[in-house]
């Protein structure tokens, strides 16, 4: 997808890999300031918390044919085929909300499984985690960035037009890395 056709986008979203997590903190506080239950970030690609992930009517009525759980095996995440039976496909990823936790292992996963659910016609993915906020925005601006082709910066801005996100340190120093993967080497 252009830049140019990314909406509300403007000039200041250069593609240049991120220079420093704090750059990324200040854009992350930018945009809307409150966040539902569940958003749509991208078309049929919504983020959202573990309570609606737990609600099969919720899903029913959204038509979320497709459920990853990035906090897979936590407290509140159970989640699996058994819960959601044949109608929802199912991907959980074991991710703890830890600076130090390694979830750059599950960017191709969650991408792949996002990206092949996105290309079945009329499916809807819900990425969720407990609160919406962390786990389950960092999978999905990795998403953003490896099938979409967009920068981090240009991910984070929209993301952040439909729903309050604040991925950790960690996790934000892990997407620079993967965006100076992607763009230091001239991607197209």
């Amino acid at each position: 997808m252009a830049e140019a056709s990314l909406p509300g986008l403007g000039g200041d979203t250069k593609a240049a890999p991120c220079s420093s997590v704090l750059e990324l903190e200040e854009l992350l506080r930018e945009g809307k300031v409150s966040c539902s239950r569940v958003d749509e970030v991208w078309p049929n690609l919504f983020i959202g918390d573990a309570a609606t992930a737990n609600n099969r009517f919720e899903l029913w009525k959204l038509g979320i044919t497709h459920v990853l759980n990035a906090a897979h095996g936590g407290l509140y995440c159970q989640g699996g085929p058994d819960f959601y039976g044949s109608n929802v496909s199912y991907l959980g990823v074991p991710a703890h909300d830890l600076p130090d936790f390694n979830i750059s292992a599950y960017f191709s996963s969650a991408a792949d499984f996002i990206h092949c659910a996105l290309s079945t016609p009329g499916a809807k993915v819900l990425v969720h985690c407990v609160v919406g906020v962390s786990r389950s925005a960092t999978l999905v601006l990795a998403y953003l960035m490896l099938r979409q082709k967009l920068s981090l910066r240009q991910a984070v801005i929209t993301v952040r037009q439909h729903r309050w996100v604040f991925p950790n340190r960690g996790f934000l120093h892990q997407l620079c890395q993967l965006d100076q993967q992607l763009w230091g080497a001239g991607r197209n």
